[in-house]
This record gives C-alpha cells, structure tokens and sequence, in this order.
C-alpha cells in the first residue's frame, strides 16, 4: 500500500528542515557522544554510551519515517489551486458555530501537520470532512463525541 500522502508546501518544508537537522546536526552529535563514551573504557558499565546509543536509535528512526513520508507525499500547493469558491485539502476556512455564535479559522492539512492550537486540522479529522467539498454560506453538520456542531461557512481561501 504505497498511497500518497498529502501534505501543504510549508508541511513538506517544516518536514525536510527537521530532516537536515537531523542528519547534519544530530546525527553527528551522537555519534561523537558514542566516540568520546567508547573512550572512557568498559562498555557494559557506560551509561553514557548506552544512553548515545538509545538516542541514535530515535534520530535513525525519525530520520526514516520522515524520508518514508517526504517519499510517499504528495504536495499540493494550495496558492496553486483554482477549486472555485470550493472547501479542499489546504483550503483556509472561516466558519461560525451556529449555536454559539464563535467563530474560527482552520485550514485543513496532512495529517502530520495537524496542530488544533494553530488552527491546523487533519484532512481526516471529523470537521474537516465536513466541511470539505461546501462553499461559503453552507453549513457543515459536524459529528463530534459532544454531539453534533453546525458551522456556518464565512469565508474559504486558498493561501
């Protein structure tokens, strides 16, 4: 199963800039923590030395997964897009809780780019489904674990 991933521009940056640092700042640091721990003899005994090699365990492993996601990713430039007016992956959406009348902003992203606290939603989160495919002025009737929320659609942009 080798499905694409999509994921925004600034999504896939924020990926590739963690990934150089990991393999042109980290990496070399642990394995000069490992070098310089090798000196001070008995491995067995070396908490430092364990303690490199358990933290070159976890640069290697999130060194991997994020070329396996930068590999398999699609990248969509939303300021690229032309979806007429239409809510799509990477769409900035302004809404309004019918209900109780408070308003937010949420664009929706990748789903290793979510972060609720910026307003960042995963494409497969409950209001995003939503939301996709309606255009200003619909209401999405979103499913929550609460109950169901209607949002009014103020405004979609693609930026």
């Amino acid at each position: 199963m080798n499905d694409k991933v999509p994921l925004t521009v600034r999504g896939a940056e924020k990926m590739r800039a963690e990934l150089n640092e990991l393999k042109t700042v980290q990496r070399p640091k642990v394995i000069q923590a490992i070098a310089e721990a090798r000196e001070h003899g008995d491995l067995k005994e070396n908490a430092e030395y364990h303690a490199a090699r358990e933290q070159q365990g976890f640069i290697e492993a999130r060194i991997k997964d994020l070329e396996g996601k930068l590999s398999n990713a699609q990248i969509i430039d939303v300021t690229q897009l032309d979806a007429g007016g239409k809510i799509v992956f990477g769409a900035t959406v302004d809404v309004v809780d019918v209900e109780t009348d408070e308003e937010f902003t949420y664009q929706i992203v990748g789903e290793d780019e979510a972060d609720i606290k910026q307003g960042l939603i995963s494409v497969t989160s409950p209001i995003a489904r939503a939301l996709i495919g309606k255009r200003v002025d619909d209401v999405a009737d979103v499913k929550t674990p609460k109950g169901n929320r209607e949002l009014e659609i103020l405004d979609v942009r693609y930026e």
